[in-house]
């Protein structure tokens, strides 16, 4: 027996995939979900399309990361003594991802290099600390620090919590945004040109092209997908020789392709402080006593709750709405197109809870930490992204009281498919940090956006985010290696025909699920080690190994070691062997040559397949033959170049 994967293409045709072979597969989530015929060639023509594009966007990646790898930036390291104490006010316990992330930091500090560290973590879930952890760090080294932020509030709340964690330190944190009177920017702007400002806390005011800083040495970005394509360009002017650390609590699709590939470093933080709870989480159509009922709970248990629209639009209709069905409660309006200082000074308002509910439009996305505030009603949540209402959601839940959110449709509409999708899926995940999950599934849903453009891409529609990636990265991987004329090589496996049976039984194994998963991940391990490691992971779990998963294990490496052979099929009999090389070529002609002559008289080549002639009795010879056989071609296709013995 052979377990195989059924795929199913247009017109009902079916390919079986050997399980050995399933890194060939790569998911496709696409909303639609049209299927191409099996042997026509408009997938291969989708493809073809995409390498040219990657090749130059992979062309321009490595330049970028080339450049940054070239450049000097001063060594930093944690002051003695003063670390530690700084470290002791943080009031909470570090969590291991935390701790991960600070220590990721150091390491990059440490290296002499511009650091480029992308920190993805969940709201609420510690990303500020590891920035002001670093800051502590450049700035006590004797650089400037500027942390920006893309709104006002935020902005606010990140320069209060600095300013209370410096204190007692010798160093100067100060504010810039436009909430900040004149003079007191003025004199701010004067202190980052003559360095007697160590910190600034602002929004991209702090990007204008009049701030010259005198010694700026890390720059912490918050949220950057917030901030428009003129700042982001600024950002990069800005970057080029000074630390960054990026903090994002839902990666957009092209932060996270970038640190996919590699290019930039990832710290996750998908840990939850002790005590917090997930949010509940609830889907409905929009329903007067439901919303009463969540409102009037939250305040009779001394909270506050947010109501977010889509519109402004939608602002007067739902103020109405609550001041007629839940007139207990005091109402709050604020929304981007309210003159700066008004906006500024009702969000202080609520922040400082003299109102129960803030009715606003997105502008609660981004970075608002209220703990008060645990209950989110969002109106018409159909017209929201995913990646939006994960961010909108985590505004509440920021404390150990457990949180309620509401995503409310229109009653008696049906919603798009991928509407209905995005709010099943929000629904589903309850769990904490699960925004990592979100980017991933994000870019599935609408594709991902071009990782160096700002314009979405068609293409990694068509073929699949993880197809996509794992095309960027092999190319990526190719450049820096230097091997160009590989490029053009597409994806290929080698087939291996043993006649041995090559499965996980279902009685070994009896989910389905996790025997797929153990196939995926056994396709990707490459050296001895790793397959030792998987076997006895196995062993531990499921109990000693049955004679077909040792099999599989064998076959697996014996696939493995043809790949690096270039040997494209392997086909073994009681009587021997014979084989075909990928493109018809060995990395090694001298090395073939040395391997065909050692077989003495029992190889031969015949229509470009090499035949080797052997008498195995048993399975296990034929085994044991094959994997020698693979070996040791293997081995000669790795001596490529070097001088003959």
């Amino acid at each position: 027996p052979h377990e195989c994967i059924a795929l199913e293409y247009a017109g009902g045709d079916r390919l079986y995939l050997p399980v050995e072979n399933i890194e060939l597969l790569s998911r496709y989530g696409h909303e639609t979900g049209l299927l191409d015929k099996l042997g026509g060639g408009a997938w291969q023509a989708k493809k073809a399309r995409l390498k040219q594009r990657i090749r130059e966007m992979a062309d321009k990646l490595i330049r970028i990361a080339a450049e940054r790898e070239l450049r000097k930036a001063p060594v930093l390291n944690p002051p003695e003594g003063l670390w530690e104490a700084f470290a002791a006010r943080f009031p909470y316990a570090e969590t291991e991802d935390q701790l991960t992330a600070i220590e990721d930091v150091i390491t990059d500090f440490d290296r002499g290099r511009p650091m480029d560290r992308l920190v993805v973590g969940d709201v609420g879930f510690g990303k500020t600390e590891v920035a002001m952890r670093a800051a502590f760090i450049a700035a006590m080294s004797g650089l400037q620090v500027a942390v920006v932020c893309p709104t006002t509030l935020l902005a606010r709340q990140h320069f209060n919590s600095f300013t209370e964690r410096f204190r007692g330190f010798p160093l100067v944190v100060r504010q810039l945004s436009r909430f900040v009177p004149a003079k007191q920017a003025s004199a701010t702007r004067a202190g980052l040109t003559d360095g007697t400002v160590d910190i600034v806390v602002g929004t991209h005011a702090l990007l204008a092209k009049s701030i010259k800083f005198r010694n700026l040495g890390l720059m912490v970005i918050d949220e950057e997908q917030h901030f428009g394509v003129g700042h982001k360009e600024r950002l990069k002017e800005l970057r080029s020789d000074v630390h960054v650390l990026t903090l994002t609590a839902t990666p957009i699709p092209r932060t996270l392709q970038l640190s996919l590939s590699g290019v930039r470093d990832l710290s996750l933080i998908s840990t939850p402080p002790v005590d917090r709870l997930s949010i509940r989480t609830y889907v409905s159509d929009f329903d007067t006593v439901t919303i009463r009922e969540a409102l009037l709970r939250e305040r009779f248990r001394g909270g506050q709750s947010f109501y977010v629209v889509p519109r402004i639009k939608d602002l007067p209709e739902i103020e109405e709405f609550l001041r007629t069905q839940v007139p207990e409660v005091k109402v709050l309006v604020a929304h981007g197109q309210l003159a700066a200082g008004e906006l500024d000074e009702r969000m202080n308002a609520f922040y400082d809870g003299k109102y129960d509910v803030l009715l606003a439009t997105t502008i609660v996305e981004s970075g608002l930490d209220i703990p008060r505030a645990n209950t989110m009603i969002v109106h018409r949540a159909d017209m929201f992204g995913l990646s939006q209402l994960y961010q909108i959601r985590g505004r509440v839940g920021r404390s150990k009281t457990r949180a309620y959110c509401y995503l409310t449709t229109k009653p008696r509409s049906p919603l798009t498919p991928q509407a209905a999708r995005r709010l099943k899926m929000l629904g589903s995940i309850d769990s904490l940090g699960a925004g990592f999950t979100i980017a991933s599934q994000d870019m599935d849903l609408r594709g991902a956006g071009n990782i160096l453009g700002e314009e979405q891409s068609g293409h990694i529609n068509e073929v699949g985010y993880e197809l996509y990636q794992q095309m960027l990265e092999e190319t990526i991987a190719r450049l820096r290696s230097g091997e160009l004329a590989d490029l053009d090589d597409g994806q290929w496996a080698p087939q291996i025909n043993l006649g041995v049976p090559v499965l996980i039984p279902e009685a070994y194994v009896p989910d389905l699920d996790v025997r797929l998963g153990l196939y995926r991940r056994l396709s990707t391990l490459e050296n001895k080690v790793e397959f030792e490691g998987f076997a006895a992971e196995l062993i531990d779990r499921f109990g000693d190994l049955p004679k077909e998963v040792n099999t599989l294990l064998v076959v697996v490496r014996i696939k493995s070691m043809c790949k690096r052979a270039q040997i494209a099929r392997l086909d073994a009999g009681p009587k021997g062997v014979t084989i075909q090389f990928h493109q018809d070529k060995f990395p090694n002609p001298r090395g073939l040559v040395e391997f065909l002559h050692d077989q003495k008289d029992q190889a031969k080549i015949r229509d470009n397949k090499v035949v080797i002639r052997r008498d195995w009795g048993t399975d296990k010879d034929k085994l044991r033959g094959a994997f020698a056989i693979a070996r040791d071609l293997a081995e000669k296709a790795g001596q490529a170049g070097k001088p003959a013995r």
